[in-house]
C-alpha cells in the first residue's frame, strides 16, 4: 500500500491545529479546535483503510478497479465519527449558548470550587461529609463524631406488613 503523503500532511496539520485551539479558554475556538482534531482523524481513518478499490457491494464492479474491494470497515468508521462529532459539536453549541446567557464573555474561567477543594486539607477531619458541628460553642469535633439527628432516622422504616 502507497499513503497518500499530501493527505497525511494535512490530517497532521488538522489535528496540530485542533490541539492548539483546544488548549485555549475561549469556548468557539475549542469547538472549533474538537472539529479539527475530529476531522485530521477522519483523514488517518481514510489512510489506514488501503487503497482506492470498487464500492463494498456484492456484485458491483467498477471498470478502473476490477475485483479490487476498497475496505467497508474504515468507510463505516468515517460516517460513524462524522455523526458523532457532529453531535459532540451540537453540545458544545448549546453549552456556548448557555454560557453566552448568563454572561457575555466567551472565556471559561476558572472554578472557585474547584479551587477550594484542591486547597482543603488532606486529613480526614477536612472530609466533606465529617461533620464538626457537634459542639455549638467551639466548633469542634465532639466523641460522638458524625451522629446527628434522632435515633429512628437510622433504624429500619417498619412497613404495614411488617405491623
Amino acid at each position: 500500500m502507497v499513503a497518500n503523503l499530501f493527505l497525511l500532511i494535512a490530517a497532521g496539520t488538522l489535528i496540530s491545529a485542533g490541539v492548539y485551539l483546544v488548549l485555549d479558554r475561549a469556548m468557539t475556538k475549542m469547538m472549533l479546535g474538537l472539529m479539527l482534531i475530529g476531522n485530521g482523524v477522519n483523514l488517518l481513518i481514510l489512510q489506514a483503510g488501503g487503497a482506492a478499490g470498487s464500492p463494498p457491494i456484492i456484485g458491483r464492479e467498477s471498470e478502473l478497479h476490477g475485483e479490487q474491494i476498497a475496505d467497508p470497515l474504515a468507510q463505516g468508521m468515517i460516517l460513524t465519527a462524522i455523526v458523532i462529532s457532529m453531535a459532540m459539536v451540537a453540545f458544545i453549541l448549546t453549552l456556548a449558548y448557555r454560557q453566552y446567557r448568563y454572561r457575555a464573555a466567551d472565556v471559561i474561567e476558572d472554578d472557585s470550587e474547584d479551587a477550594a477543594i484542591v486547597a482543603r486539607p488532606t486529613v480526614a477531619s477536612a472530609a466533606p461529609d465529617h461533620d464538626a458541628s457537634n459542639d455549638p460553642a467551639t466548633g469542634r469535633m465532639t466523641s460522638e463524631g458524625d451522629s446527628f439527628g434522632l435515633r429512628s432516622f437510622e433504624s429500619p422504616v417498619k412497613g404495614e406488613e411488617d405491623d
